[in-house]
């Protein structure tokens, strides 16, 4: 899915204007933060109320998740409705492609959520990974022939995005994998149940989602579409990184939990120090790579005409703070499982703050779009500690064992694979 993402990303870049892409990347993280409202109330409360129950507590959780999500996706489309009916004077394009589209990609978007809710909680996997590729080869699809047509534009594309995403969502609710027929097993007490969890990740989420929206306020104001197109090329590469995060997260929530649920806490910390490790590793080996093949990367990615740019050593920097990843993601779902999303929340205000000083001390001073890069690791490095104090607490570990542990079950894990591939 990663590779599928960068394909289309590059696909994007040679499809449309420094300008247009800076303006389709600016777009996209503001629907983004505002789509937080949603995921972030449901994604961990859904899976921490849902995972390890029994069929009728499961459809209470499923119906009275649906019910959240549409009653909030309402209230976005209402607002988005007003501000459009409104005799307000847009002139920024990025925003006046938001009034126009939002609710459109919201609506669209909302069956596929809700079924990447259940089928992560219910560990199918298998479905899940069809309604990403779906998802991803239809867009993928549709901007190739875009391409070929010579109709690429930013409207087309928005336009394509929106349709990719209602018609891999018409397939799920033909499938079922949705449990939108849970909804008539709504209950009071579940809502409440998952709205007094969800309003304390939501903040979580909002503000994570802030940090991208920060950088690309920042270089868009002061340096332009163009750097912004720049800045966000060079931060592709992570979703090689996200890959494996997102997949550790999506089965390892659900194991969490439940190790949690039985008052298996050792297990459950265990788990947590293995993911950590593990994919600390699979990072690091990545990251040495790109930092290695920077050049080519970006030739590959966006083409000739951003070998010149400050987008190769972007690359190098930001893959080099990617092997903290791990540790800070996994740390936060922890904290959420142990019923402490406070922290999480409180930790992401003060990430804020320090990332928002960083970028306009850095702006101010340099002017330039390598000080929003380095000003990422100080934010980074300031989640991990608060983490990791109320978790060192709750089950006291050594920070470094972890990836002792993680090189521990790497090398069984290649070894049983090695086996099972040749002697079996």
């Amino acid at each position: 899915m990663a590779a599928f993402g960068m394909l289309t990303m590059a696909l994007l870049y040679r499809a449309l204007s420094l300008k247009d892409i800076g303006l389709y990347v600016f777009f996209m993280a503001i629907f983004g933060l505002i789509d937080t409202l949603r995921s972030g109330f449901l994604t961990t409360s859904f899976i921490k109320f849902y995972s390890g129950t029994n069929d009728f507590r499961a459809r209470e959780v499923a119906g009275s998740a649906w019910a959240i999500a549409l009653f909030i996706t309402a209230i976005l489309v209402l607002v988005n409705a007003v501000i459009y009916i409104l005799p307000l004077t847009i002139t920024d394009q990025g925003i006046l492609l938001l009034v126009n589209y939002f609710s459109f990609i919201s609506i669209a978007t909302l069956p596929t959520f809700m079924s990447s809710l259940v089928l992560q909680a219910d560990r199918r996997f298998d479905r899940y990974l069809w309604v990403r590729l779906i998802n991803q080869v239809l867009f993928t699809g549709t901007v190739v022939v875009l391409m070929t047509m010579n109709s690429a534009n930013l409207q087309t594309v928005i336009i394509s995005y929106t349709l990719c995403n209602l018609i891999t969502s018409i397939i799920i609710m033909v499938f079922g994998w949705s449990r939108i027929k849970s909804l008539r097993y709504t209950t009071k007490q579940a809502i409440k149940q998952l709205f007094d969890f969800g309003k304390y990740s939501v903040g979580t989420y909002v503000s994570s989602n802030l940090f991208k929206v920060i950088d690309t306020f920042f270089i868009s104001y002061f340096l332009g579409p163009a750097a912004l197109a720049i800045y966000n090329l060079s931060g592709k590469l992570i979703q090689l990184v996200e890959m494996p995060l997102l997949s550790f997260a999506s089965s390892g929530m659900p194991s969490l939990s439940g190790y949690y649920n039985n008052n298996e806490k050792d297990n459950m910390m265990y788990v947590m120090k293995k993911m950590i490790g593990i994919v600390s590793i699979m990072i690091l080996i990545i990251a040495l790579l790109s930092i290695v093949f920077a050049e080519p990367i970006i030739l590959l990615i966006g083409g000739e005409k951003y070998l010149e740019t400050e987008a190769v050593n972007l690359l190098r920097i930001f893959m080099i703070m990617t092997v903290l990843y791990p540790a800070d993601r996994y740390f936060g779902l922890t904290l959420d499982v142990i019923h402490m999303p406070k922290i999480n929340f409180y930790k992401i205000l003060c990430m804020l703050a320090v990332n928002l000083i960083a970028d306009y001390i850095g702006i101010l001073l340099f002017k330039s779009v390598y000080a929003i890069g380095i000003a990422n690791i100080f934010p980074l490095v300031l989640s991990i500690l608060i983490a990791y104090v109320p978790l060192n607490k709750y089950n006291s570990f050594n920070f470094w064992n972890m990836y002792v542990i993680g090189y521990t079950e790497m090398k069984f894990i290649l070894k049983r694979s090695y086996n099972s591939l040749f002697f079996n």
